[in-house]
């Protein structure tokens, strides 16, 4: 397995979460309702998914899911733009979709620019630009 094909987000209310991403941020997907049991968004060369928070517990174990609760997990999720520009384009469209600034656009120590925020369920994503970051033809970045 050298690839991932989805990125499973549970969330806490799908409404909201569709309507940040979707209609907020711009993701494409297919979804048309703004309650679906299910949501997937098409990024490049992954698939973005939300899931009902307490279903995904449940979907983990049944008789004994998880405890769903507030806190850093320890997972931040990227996203790799293209020019300085649209991280700072990106951390606007985040403000006004109202997910929390974390961290405003800046440089950084490895030489590139980059900004954290959390999204409505506290998810925390680096919209990050390096000054090496290569793209392939699909809009992939290069390692």
């Amino acid at each position: 397995m050298n690839k991932i094909t989805c990125v499973c987000l549970g969330v806490r209310n799908m409404e909201k979460a569709i309507s940040f991403y979707r209609d907020g941020l711009g993701f494409k997907t297919d979804c048309k309702e703004n309650n679906p049991p299910v949501c997937f968004f098409n990024t490049p060369g992954t698939k973005f998914e939300l899931f009902p928070l307490d279903l995904l517990a449940k979907d983990i174990s049944q008789d004994h899911p998880p405890k769903i609760g507030k806190g850093f997990g320890g997972i931040t999720l990227a996203y790799n733009v293209e020019s300085k520009e649209e991280v700072d384009i990106t951390i606007e469209l985040v403000r006004r979709a109202g997910g929390a600034i974390v961290k405003e656009p800046q440089e950084v120590f490895w030489g590139g620019y980059h900004a954290y925020f959390a999204d409505l369920d506290g998810y925390y994503w680096e919209v990050a630009w390096g000054p090496d970051f290569q793209y392939d033809e699909d809009g992939l970045l290069q390692f």
